[in-house]
């Protein structure tokens, strides 16, 4: 397994629009986050992590939206480690984890942060840093169907498409953690087809990715 980078983790108060969700400190099912942001960004040519959107970087808008819904927050990083680690305001708030090959793919990093799980945690959301546009409702939408269902997957929906955050049960994340590394994490997924529950989400952002020079100059034009 992966050498794990671990920093401190404290609470603190979140600015504006981001507001803990009541479930964190009730008796609600626990779920942890995960953000991948472990890829080399070839792309892009500089770590998406570390965009502007909305005044603040990808991840810190990523860090805050999580933080409405989950605890802890598990940040993998890997080619760019510390310099995202330096690049962003929040950095504080989670953990970090350190996938030392992520051109073995995102099941590596996935299992890399699931490393990081406290054993408490009964689910994980996890999403890719490249999804910077996700809406607060959308979050909160997935958790919330997570705690009423307990389905081993939930998947948010728009116009008959999966994308992201995805949340997972904990038997789900045991088995992506016994997978071998060469594996694919959307297979272990799908094996739960028949028990995954759908939300639809009038989110476009669940789907949109932004990848490379002219997704992001197109994310920019188009921002409120």
């Amino acid at each position: 397994m992966a050498h794990r980078g671990q920093i401190h983790l404290r609470q603190r108060g979140l600015a504006g629009r981001f507001e803990v969700n009541p479930a964190l400190t009730t008796g609600a099912p626990k779920i942890a986050g995960i953000i991948l942001s472990g890829g080399a960004s070839r792309r892009m040519g500089t770590p998406k992590a570390l965009l502007q959107f909305q005044n603040e970087t990808f991840l810190d808008r990523l860090i805050g939206l999580f933080s409405a819904v989950c605890h802890p927050i598990i940040v993998v990083v890997g080619l760019h480690a510390e310099k995202i680690r330096s690049g962003i305001q929040r950095g504080s708030d989670v953990l970090f984890a350190v996938n030392p090959d992520p051109d073995r793919g995102m099941l590596s990093s996935l299992q890399c942060g699931l490393a990081l799980v406290p054993a408490e945690a009964d689910a994980v959301m996890f999403l890719p840093v490249d999804h910077p546009q996700i809406a607060l409702e959308t979050v909160r939408r997935v958790a919330e169907r997570f705690h009423r269902d307990g389905a081993p997957v939930t998947v948010p929906v728009h116009l008959g498409e999966h994308g992201h955050p995805v949340c997972i049960a904990r038997p789900v994340f045991d088995e992506l953690l016994a997978s071998p590394v060469d594996a694919k994490a959307s297979d272990v997924i799908h094996r739960h087809v028949g028990q995954t529950s759908y939300i639809e989400v009038d989110d476009q952002a669940v789907l949109t990715d932004i990848d490379d020079p002219a997704a992001y100059a197109d994310l920019i034009a188009r921002r409120p």
